[in-house]
């Protein structure tokens, strides 16, 4: 049963990720126009019939812009917390209100959608409420973890369940220090409810790697404080610190900030 993930955009202009079978597929985030969504799986052979959800992490407009069209336009169901929700419907970012496509989720409680099993888990975030999702399909298990402000017991628990792993790594230390932001957002970026840097992404990496652990994807890269080569070099260093080889131990992609990834297929 082979399963397909492609990041359709990943950064701070958008965010939306694809997860789906030979027959379904589902959306985690919607933060990029409804044509680009379209435009993109038409690229890749995917028609955008086959989405039959959409999971939202959090109410940032990176996250939501579509989600209104998606739901109401679209008969799409939108799945996302109580909080989430309330955040969605304060947006002046989402145009159209969610009523019938509305789903509301609760954090560690597991949902089916079809043959995927879904859990929520609590990820700190300035955002009205924010989560990430651990997903489960046969013998597969995928946890996505977005806007991070650091690594909680819970944040690392579901990580450390992954075999394929989408990770933030938002920030290069010595470009926000030295970067043009405002003192004021570069304390937020950060903070510990901001975002996670490459460094404390490696960190976790290199001390919570474990053989079925087979494809990490670095995610929401900053166009003004990061570079992808840099996000990767960084990881890759510190996983050969620890005797975990790159490319024969573990897959490491950085996904590209405002255009798809590459198709990957996952046996």
């Amino acid at each position: 049963m082979k399963l397909t993930f492609i990041s359709l955009a990943s950064g701070s202009s958008g965010n939306c990720y694809y997860l789906g079978t030979s027959e379904y597929g589902i959306l985690i985030d919607a933060g990029i126009g409804i044509r680009t969504i379209k435009k993109a799986l038409k690229d890749f052979g995917i028609d955008f019939s086959r989405i039959i959800a959409v999971l939202i992490t959090h109410d940032h407009a990176d996250h939501i812009k579509t989600v209104g069209c998606l739901g109401e336009r679209c008969g799409i169901p939108v799945y996302a917390t109580q909080g989430v929700h309330q955040g969605i419907e304060r947006s002046r970012y989402v145009e159209e209100t969610l009523y019938s496509s509305r789903k509301i989720i609760d954090k560690e409680s597991p949902f089916l959608i079809r043959d995927f099993k879904i859990t929520a888990f609590e990820v700190p975030h300035d955002s009205t409420d924010n989560v990430g999702y651990h997903i489960e399909y046969n013998t597969h298990r995928f946890t996505f973890a977005t806007d991070v402000g650091h690594i909680t017991e819970t944040v690392s628990k579901y990580m450390s369940m992954a075999h394929h792993l989408i990770i933030e790594a938002n920030y290069d230390e010595e470009m926000l220090r030295f970067g043009s932001y405002p003192s004021f957002l570069k304390e937020r970026v950060a903070s510990p409810t901001g975002h996670l840097s490459n460094r404390e992404a490696a960190d976790f990496l290199a001390t919570h790697y474990h053989p079925e652990l087979k494809n990490i994807w670095l995610c929401h890269l900053s166009k003004d404080n990061n570079h992808p080569e840099l996000a990767y070099k960084t990881v890759d260093i510190r996983l050969f610190q620890e005797g975990i080889r790159v490319g024969k131990d573990v897959t490491l992609t950085a996904l590209k900030r405002n255009t798809p990834s590459d198709v990957f297929e996952i046996d």
